[in-house]
Order: structure tokens, then sequence, then C-alpha cells
């Protein structure tokens, strides 16, 4: 099912693991394709993970910026998790880093509402761990070492009532991302609800929701794009949350995930 527009009374809340912006027809970042994409998922909040800012891969692009042009957002951040090269040669990144402008990459949350603040969690890789990674549309697979993760999360006020609204990419050895997501969701809860989690969680729905302690939102296959039979993109609930009208996945131009999708019903 496609996003599309947004329906009249409806605040639409969206995860998506943009692969930096790569189409796996061509293998290309195209901006003008990735603002085509982001704004046909008609979407107020935006969670984007594996986000590059000026990555030679990328065509030295500001995928967020490219993004938040095309989708209408007043309100966005990205935050690096490593500098260098994904996969290759790479540090992980600092607080320092927040402006980077080169060889950074990470995650991102963007929206159409005012954000009132910005909150960012970082949690350290599994150590001593190198698995093999599919490359999408390559055949192959790399011997990639965990890198360090981040969540970032925005208290946002929606027509839906206020918000805290996180975007996350967690590990993909499985357990550390178990790891990851309960220490992500005791952090949360720090900060004022509701609160919805969206992001790239290398879990499946059951694992994801029993882990969490959260409502799962969405259940639909994502990865990989072209075929899919896994879902490993989610939205997360936990509190007193509008209700969720619907929720839906679209596979756009660019990308080897689908985006995910949630229509939360505003205040009368």
């Amino acid at each position: 099912m496609a996003g599309g527009p947004t329906s009249p009374g409806r605040t639409r809340l969206t995860t998506w693991n943009v692969f930096h912006g790569r189409s796996l027809d061509d293998g290309r970042v195209d901006a003008g394709r990735l603002a085509a994409a982001v704004a046909s998922l008609g979407t107020d909040v935006l969670a984007l993970q594996e986000v590059d800012r000026g990555q030679d891969r990328s065509a030295g692009l500001d995928v967020t910026a490219v993004a938040a042009e095309a989708m209408g957002a007043t309100h966005w951040r990205f935050v690096p998790t490593v500098i260098g090269s994904p996969g290759f040669s790479w540090r992980a990144a600092t607080a320092e880093d927040a402006d980077a402008r080169s060889d950074a990459y990470g995650v991102a949350l963007l929206s159409r509402f005012p954000v009132d603040s910005w909150h960012v969690l970082r949690l350290p890789p599994a150590p001593f761990v190198r698995l093999p990674v599919p490359v999408p549309g390559a055949g192959v697979a790399l011997w990639l070492r965990d890198e360090p993760r981040v969540v970032l999360a925005g208290r946002v006020r929606t027509p839906a009532g206020p918000l805290t609204v996180a975007s996350t990419h967690l590990s993909f050895v499985p357990g550390m991302n178990v790891v990851q997501l309960r220490r992500a969701v005791a952090w949360l809860r720090t900060l004022p609800g509701p609160t919805v989690l969206l992001g790239d969680l290398n879990l499946p729905p059951a694992v994801a929701g029993r882990a969490s302690g959260l409502d799962v939102l969405a259940r639909a296959v994502s990865y990989p794009a072209q075929r899919p039979r896994l879902q490993l993109d989610h939205a997360l609930g936990d509190g007193r949350l509008p209700r969720v009208r619907r929720s839906w996945v679209c596979r756009a131009a660019v990308s080897d995930h689908l985006a995910l999708g949630v229509d939360l019903d505003n205040r009368e």
C-alpha cells in the first residue's frame, strides 16, 4: 500500500531506511529522484536511517536537507553516528561532530510541525564482532564490524497532540540490537510521553514488541524492497497515543527498504 497524501484530520509518522538515497535500479544517488520519493510519502514527521552528509558515494549530498525541502519540514535534525566511509574506514562520531559537513553518516528526524526540544542518546556497538552483511544488488556480502548507534528524539507539537518521536537504527548483531532497544526505551521513558519510536530495529515485530514492552503500531514486511519478506522497520508506541487509523508501507524509487508509516487521528 502506498503512502500518498494524508487525509484531513490525520497526522502521518513515517520511518524509512533511505539507503543514502541510492536506487537499486541503477545504483545512483540523484537529488531530484530522492526528493520526489520523499514528497510521495505525504508525511508530517519522517524518521530517516542510513543518512549521508557529504559522502562521495551520495554525490556529496546533504540527504536530510534534500528530504526536508521535499516534505516541507520546518524543523529537522541530523545526528552522525560515524565519520568516514560506512562499512570501511570510519571513527565513531561524537557530540563535537554534530555540525560535520563531510564524511558523515547517521540518522535524522524531520517535522512539518514545531519541535520544542531535541534529545540524543548514543549507543556503543557490539565489541569485537564482524558479521557478513549482504550488499543489495551486488550478490555478495561484506564482513562488517558493528557501528555505534544513536537515538534521536524530538518533542513535536502535532495536531494529534504533543508527541515524543524518535528515530534510530539498531545493530545488525543478534542480541546487541535487543540490548540497545531496551536501553533506548528506558531512556525515552525519562522524556515526556506519549512516545513513538520509529526506525530500522533489525528485529522482527514479535521480538521488538516483547523486548521493548511497547505496542507494535504497524505490521507489514518492509525488506528487501524488491521482494519484501521481513519486517525490520517499525513504529512502536508507548503511553496514551491517539488512535492509529491505518498503517502502510510504500516502495519508492530509492532504497532497499520500504517506507513504513502510521496515520494517527488528530484531536477534534
